[in-house]
């Protein structure tokens, strides 16, 4: 009987069949009949579209932060806003820059008393000259700066303080502004110091327009030894530098150290910048002692300024410095300051600007490479990638040796209106805001001994021939003493730096208005509004806002300033000796 042949076994398939696609109800995995575990599930069959999920933004680290405090997106700095706000009567504030406004006590009886000078102690003799320490005073260092204030019963407002001034009154070197190291004279105008370089800014910075000040040598480099055949061996009584300084430059380091400051150098009349020294005035005119050197700053105007910060200037539109403003409305002044106590005075406080990466970078001989190429590759101009590298059209430094020009050291020179200027990292501080201090200060460094005086005028004793009254003749004069034959310079008129101190002063008076202005605004635009009192009683101060922070709550917002939240009295501010 032959046997059954078994069927055949159909062959192993090569690949995996791939597993099909579900279906709608498949994928919800809904059963036919509805259960008492799942009664819903029969009328809820068809599928709800998903709501896409929320995009949460991401946050940096505080490191990420810091390290990124110095570029030009901060992830940390609060929004640059102003108030927008509706007031009690219903009035909408328009959203504007402002100030920041803050709840203050009760100003002491003492707080209205002016501001009294420093305390001079004699410390030592240079150059004939008595110089003193000064003491009883606050000193503008870690990312701080200070001005003098005053309680004003004009002011009722919130505010209730204003800038005031200290003696001696007039142009001179900062007292607050300088090195802790440097000594002055009683007038403020002479320095010198028996450690290296340290530096002192005036008071007075320019902003635009030619503007002209002296520097003497009281002591530094005294003969050069030429009988010897040693043409390098110079008799020294310390060294001088002098020149311009930006808020920026570093009060520890000579004129011409960094990117914000442009110097000369006594040995050799060399010019210096980023710390680049480079020759300039002829062999043999070393600055000596005894030495005047003049020192003539040409900046173009504001409006042309901000075209070149805001990236619109033009080189074959704008061939003048005569730029029209591009609206009628004057940019803001926004000073976001605090008033704190040091010792028997009244100080604002206020943020410094601070150093740039990009101009950090630089000053590096050796650019730094990253994975897109160097930080820096192309030179300074007005139409630079970055606005911290532009420079200002029609802008220039010349020098003049006992009356005498000697030529323009630096042409082009590097812009300061935000956001080339930055504050520093920290929380609180709002970019793109200018307070008014921006700008280029006369700037005096010694080393060693070195002893120099400034003179601001308008008695100078080399004027230039611009500065001399009309019928005054001078003989023996050639081209080196004329003023530079430059379109853009020869049309503005050479000024002393001694009118500038008024300048400034009225300029403070119209800021400190506005402010008060503006907090009044913000207070509902009367006292009746806020307080329910007639407007017509005299009162010595108005009302807090009850809705206003506290100074310790504003001290915690801006990340330092007046941080140890006291509320019932203004924070005293200790700095240690250095």
């Amino acid at each position: 009987m032959a046997e059954a042949s078994s069927p055949r076994r159909s062959a192993t398939p090569s690949t995996v069949p791939q597993k099909r696609p579900l279906s709608l109800d498949d994928e919800q995995h809904v059963p036919a009949v509805s259960s008492p575990l799942n009664p819903d599930f029969a009328s809820s069959r068809a599928r709800r579209p998903t709501a896409p999920r929320e995009q949460r933004e991401k946050k940096e680290s505080l490191k990420k932060r810091e390290a990124k405090s110095t570029d030009n997106t901060r992830v940390g700095t609060p929004d640059n806003q102003g108030h927008g706000r509706k007031t009690k009567k219903g009035n909408e504030i328009p959203n504007v820059l402002s100030p920041p406004k803050y709840k203050l006590p009760a100003p002491k009886p003492s707080d209205f008393e002016p501001p009294t000078p420093p305390i001079f102690t004699p410390i030592l003799t240079r150059g004939g000259r008595q110089f003193y320490e000064s003491s009883e005073h606050v000193y503008n260092r870690k990312g701080f700066r200070y001005t003098y204030c005053i309680a004003d019963p004009t002011f009722p407002s919130s505010q209730r303080y204003r800038q005031s001034e200290t003696e001696p009154f007039g142009p001179r070197i900062n007292f607050e502004d300088s090195s802790s190291h440097v000594f002055f004279d009683r007038t403020g105008k002479s320095i010198t110091t028996p450690k290296g370089f340290r530096m002192a800014r005036a008071n007075v910075g320019v902003r635009e327009g030619r503007w002209y000040w002296e520097c003497k040598i009281l002591s530094g480099v005294k003969s050069t030894n030429h009988e010897n055949g040693d043409a390098g061996n110079l008799d020294s009584g310390g060294h001088v530098r002098l020149g311009w300084a930006r808020r920026e430059a570093s009060l520890d380091t000579p004129v011409g150290f960094d990117a914000y400051s442009y110097g000369l150098r006594d040995v050799a009349g060399q010019k210096v910048h980023m710390s680049r020294p480079k020759d300039f005035m002829p062999a043999g005119e070393e600055i000596r002692t005894g030495d005047v050197i003049g020192l003539e700053i040409n900046l173009p105007s504001l409006n042309l300024h901000r075209k070149v910060v805001e990236g619109s200037y033009n080189k074959a539109v704008d061939v003048s410095d005569d730029v029209e403003p591009s609206n009628s409305e004057a940019p803001d002044i926004i000073r976001d300051r605090l008033p704190i106590r040091h010792k028997a005075h009244l100080y604002f406080e206020q943020y410094e600007y601070h150093s740039t990466k990009e101009l950090e970078e630089l000053m590096n001989p050796s650019p730094v490479i990253t994975a897109n190429g160097p930080v820096t590759t192309k030179p300074p101009d007005p139409n630079h990638a970055m606005v911290s590298l532009r420079t200002l059209p029609f802008s220039s430094i010349q020098i003049y040796k006992n009356g005498r020009l000697i030529g323009t050291p630096f042409t082009n020179l590097l812009a300061f209106l935000p956001p080339a200027s930055k504050p520093p990292g920290s929380m609180g501080t709002r970019d793109g805001v200018d307070d008014g201090t921006l700008g280029y200060y006369p700037a005096v460094s010694v080393f060693r001994g070195g002893a120099a005086e400034a003179n601001f005028g308008p008695d100078f004793w080399y004027p230039p021939a611009e500065l001399l009254p009309a019928d005054t003749e001078m003989s023996g004069t050639d081209s080196a003493h004329q003023p530079s034959n430059n379109s853009s310079t020869s049309q503005k008129k050479l000024i002393p730096l001694s009118e500038r101190y008024n300048e400034q002063i009225a300029e403070d008076i119209v800021y400190d208005i506005i402010d008060e202005v503006d907090f009044w605004m913000q207070d509902g635009g009367s006292r009746e509004a806020e307080t329910g009192v007639p407007s017509d009683v005299p009162r010595a101060f108005g009302p807090a806002d009850s809705a206003a922070p506290s100074v310790g709550a504003v001290a915690v917002d801006l990340g330092g300033i007046g941080g140890n939240g006291q509320t019932e009295e203004i924070r005293e501010v200790v700095q240690e000796e250095e």
